[in-house]
């Protein structure tokens, strides 16, 4: 039943077999090994040619890595995402004990709010860089994306300023338009920033889409914000209750994360 049709229940097995859901659990669990996952959302299905560039992309940030033991420390990434007035709490969040009788919790199905800002922000392996909320009735397209990275080059000549005189940093943002447009790859070439490579569609190789941002948000699930400035607040908030060493260990998970790809032939992995 399970070969023909992944998504059975328990206990549709049970009644089908007249046999008790215990039963059908521990046969399951214990004597066919398995274990039921929920689907991850992923991007894209990603071709042939993709997976192979994103094994030629985690190839060579290893050599990197390899021939440099503080390669890491010099990477700086960034990245934007919105935060919502209100966002609903996930499943396992909103789970609770209740009693040997007692019926499922219900939990109303919301949407995300249309009240909400967008963060850009950018760190590296000792804490934040730079982060500015987009202002409002602004999108960010090449020209105010210009407008940001210039503004964390001056906080890298502020906060690393032999990395910055030395340009001893490599900057690694993914192939969003406002990112991948010409007027941004020449300003970039004119600041002498070098950049990493960093192929489309692969959230797994961005520390801000695998670490900061879901990390934020998990906090903020189930609260709810009236205006603007109190989700810049509550976001702030929670970046601030991030420790160093958590960056730390978010830009060493980068060479676990391009090893997996290779292995996994540049496909996602969990």
């Amino acid at each position: 039943m399970v070969k023909e049709d992944r998504n059975v229940t328990s206990q549709l097995i049970a009644d089908t077999l007249g046999i008790p859901k215990t039963v059908v659990l521990r046969i399951l669990r214990e004597d066919l090994k398995k274990r039921k996952l929920c689907s991850r959302f992923v991007p894209q299905a990603l071709t042939l040619e993709q997976m192979d560039k994103q094994v030629a992309t985690c190839q060579d940030l290893l050599n990197m890595i390899n021939g440099d033991k503080k390669f890491l420390d010099k990477v700086i990434t960034g990245n934007e995402s919105w935060f919502f007035a209100y966002d609903s709490e996930t499943k396992r969040q909103s789970s609770e004990w209740v009693g040997e009788d007692s019926s499922r919790p219900k939990k109303l199905r919301f949407q995300k709010s249309k009240v909400k800002k967008m963060l850009i922000m950018f760190f590296d392996s000792q804490g934040t860089l730079h982060k500015e909320f987009v202002q409002e009735g602004c999108t960010v397209n090449a020209e105010y994306y210009k407008g940001v990275l210039d503004h964390l080059i001056s906080c890298i000549q502020r906060v690393h300023s032999a990395l910055y005189r030395t340009r001893g940093f490599f900057l690694l943002h993914d192939n969003a338009p406002a990112h991948s447009a010409a007027k941004i790859r020449q300003f970039l070439t004119q600041k002498q920033v070098a950049t990493l490579n960093h192929p489309p569609y692969s959230p797994d190789l961005s520390p801000p889409n695998y670490f900061l941002f879901p990390k934020v948000k998990l906090q903020l699930k189930g609260a709810r914000f009236d205006t603007i400035e109190e989700i810049q607040k509550a976001v702030t908030d929670q970046l601030n209750k991030i420790h160093a060493e958590d960056f730390s260990n978010a830009m060493k998970k980068l060479e676990t994360h391009a090893n997996l790809c290779i292995t996994s032939n540049g496909s996602y992995f969990e």
